[in-house]
């Protein structure tokens, strides 16, 4: 069922698609969706975001399972809630590039310390990512 946001940049619509009868979680693919079109610059920074209600009313799903999406969203830095004023589209993409970056080192130091070689550690890091993105 998809829903309209509005209008971005140049008038073209941003829109959701959530299909209950697939594996991923409602709330699960209203974050991916949102934060693939943060990235892609469809939803611009900035963009503010339907309410929790609003979003949920028009999705057909609970008010909880938004609110989820969005508590998701704003603690990878997708988003920024400013109170009264709204959810807004955050600069992520340096802030999740910091992230993965501070991440990875921790990954990589822990890695040294268990006594893993290079390749084991990077085997690792291979199977983690495939079993992540369903690959």
């Amino acid at each position: 069922m998809p829903v309209i946001f509005g209008w971005v940049r140049d008038n073209r619509c941003v829109t959701l698609k959530i299909h209950i009868a697939e594996g991923a979680a409602p709330y699960e693919q209203v974050r991916a969706q949102i934060s693939e079109q943060a990235r892609s610059g469809a939803l611009p920074v900035g963009y503010k975001l339907p309410t929790v209600r609003g979003l949920a009313e028009s999705l057909g799903l609970a008010a909880n399972t938004v609110a989820k999406a969005y508590r998701a969203l704003e603690a990878d830095g997708v988003v920024e809630t400013r109170g009264r004023n709204g959810t807004f589209v955050a600069a992520a993409g340096d802030a999740a590039s910091r992230e993965a970056a501070a991440a990875a080192q921790a990954y990589a130091e822990r890695a040294h310390r268990l006594g893993l070689t290079e390749a084991d550690a990077l085997d690792a890091v291979r199977d983690a990512l495939r079993a992540a993105y369903g690959e």
